[in-house]
């Protein structure tokens, strides 16, 4: 069916409903003359008759009755579909898939959108939780989030989270009768749980920095885990030393689970950024999250 056949079948339907040219005209925005033009082309395209003309109305004939029963409810279900779309232009809705690690996740994420998604129920929220720096165009993610020295210059890059840093930690058990490290080289003669990174597969080297000199050590040990948490209950397992973001061993740190080391050798990263792809136009859904997850440093 060609464009113009199926405008023309819509005329018929609001010839149909109106049962009157004159008002039909009137709501497609057309001429009496074009209108009766129109549904007369029909008529003999199909070799039908579909409606019947008096001086005073316009009725169906039985066929054209039964294509207005045929379309009448297609129509509509169309025009509901298209309205409830439109309608997503208006309020938060569909599904939002986002790729993040699960630091990220734990302090920025989860903490932010939880009451976000009680205030939006129509909002859902698919995150793919890992720490592989994921093409987000080609695995079809509508944002990442990443440092800020890692996201791409051909993205958009929204603040989500504050600098923050790794700290090597371990429990006082581990250090029972071993000497706390007090510089990076010292790490050799240590069980260091290490972190396997993401797509490249590759050991991530422990970055350390002090005094504009920055440093990289790769550290042995028994385990290899690819999250962060895991790490932390191998460290207060008694396992070895773990490298992991500090505000997720604070409270370990404070009540004594865990000992910090290297303290000063520990260099602050760019906090965490919530990027996406310049040319995409935000959603409702995808805007109320990057409103709800951009950072605001706290008034002093």
């Amino acid at each position: 069916m060609q464009r113009g056949e199926l405008n023309d079948l819509l005329w018929f339907l609001a010839v149909a409903e109106e049962r009157s040219f004159t008002r039909a005209a009137a709501r497609l925005g057309t001429s009496q003359s074009t209108l009766s033009h129109t549904i007369k082309n029909l008529e003999a395209r199909l070799g039908l008759r579909l409606l019947t003309r008096t001086t005073r109305s316009v009725a169906p004939t039985e066929a054209g009755q039964r294509l207005v029963q045929s379309l009448g409810p297609r129509i509509e279900e169309i025009e509901t579909d298209l309205a409830n779309l439109m309608a997503l232009r208006d309020k938060p809705s569909g599904t939002v898939r986002l790729t993040l690690s699960d630091h990220a996740y734990r302090t920025i994420l989860w903490p932010r959108l939880r009451p976000v998604l009680a205030e939006y129920p129509d909002l859902r929220l698919e995150v793919s939780i890992d720490n592989v720096l994921r093409n987000i165009v080609e695995e079809r993610f509508d944002a990442g989030v990443r440092l800020g020295e890692s996201v791409d210059k051909d993205m958009i890059a929204v603040r989500i989270g504050p600098d923050w840093r790794l700290v090597a930690v371990a429990s006082p058990g581990y250090f029972a009768g071993r000497s706390v490290p007090l510089n990076p080289q010292d790490l050799v003669q240590h069980d260091c749980i290490n972190h396997r990174q993401g797509r490249s597969g590759g050991l991530y080297a422990w970055e350390f920095g002090r005094d504009g000199r920055g440093l990289r050590v790769r550290v042995e040990g028994q385990l290899t885990f690819n999250t962060s948490l895991p790490m932390i209950d191998a460290a207060i397992a008694g396992r070895g030393l773990a490298y992991v973001p500090e505000d997720l061993v604070s409270e370990h740190i404070t009540s004594g689970a865990l000992v910090q080391a290297l303290d000063d050798w520990s260099p602050y990263f760019s906090g965490y950024h919530l990027y996406y792809p310049s040319r995409r136009q935000l959603s409702p859904a995808m805007s109320v999250i990057v409103e709800a997850l951009r950072f605001r440093a706290a008034a002093r």
